[in-house]
């Protein structure tokens, strides 16, 4: 039970920090990294998820933009979306590669929502860029690298 707790704990923190919430997931992880006996790969795998889950929510947001975008609390201006659009065509998918980085990412993704981008394109470029982070990571924490 407690390992299920621990994981559970660690998918949300990562979910949360995978969607728009200023939610950082590293404490989590490093907690559990650093505190289980269970193979390292699971820890990686239950933040990789959580976290792109919290992505494709974004993208869910993005693809709904459209229709929220002209209400007065919406938190971006028409400049804001043309400014993201034009860089999201200058740099297309594989911008989605820096969709692990703090502040720029979880835009990103949301962007990538607004601009159609198929989820089968997506999916597997969230989870390499996200994957890899939380990989780097607990390389860090294990004095690995």
């Amino acid at each position: 039970m407690t390992s299920l707790a621990v994981y559970g704990g660690l998918f949300l923190a990562a979910f949360a920090a995978g969607s728009a919430l200023p939610v950082p997931s590293e404490a989590a992880f490093a907690g559990v990294v650093l505190t289980t006996t269970d193979p390292l790969w699971i820890a990686v795998a239950v933040a990789t998820v959580g976290n792109v889950l919290g992505s494709l929510v974004n993208w869910l947001i993005g693809r709904g933009v459209e229709t929220l975008k002209h209400k007065r609390w919406f938190p971006a201006s028409e400049r804001q979306l043309d400014k993201a659009k034009v860089w999201y065509h200058r740099y297309g998918r594989w911008s989605l590669l820096l969709s692990f980085v703090p502040v720029v990412g979880d835009p990103l993704t949301i962007v990538a929502g607004i601009m159609r981008e198929p989820l089968w394109s997506f999916i597997p470029l969230v989870t390499i860029a996200k994957g890899a982070r939380y990989v780097v990571l607990a390389a860090l924490l294990l004095g690995w690298l």
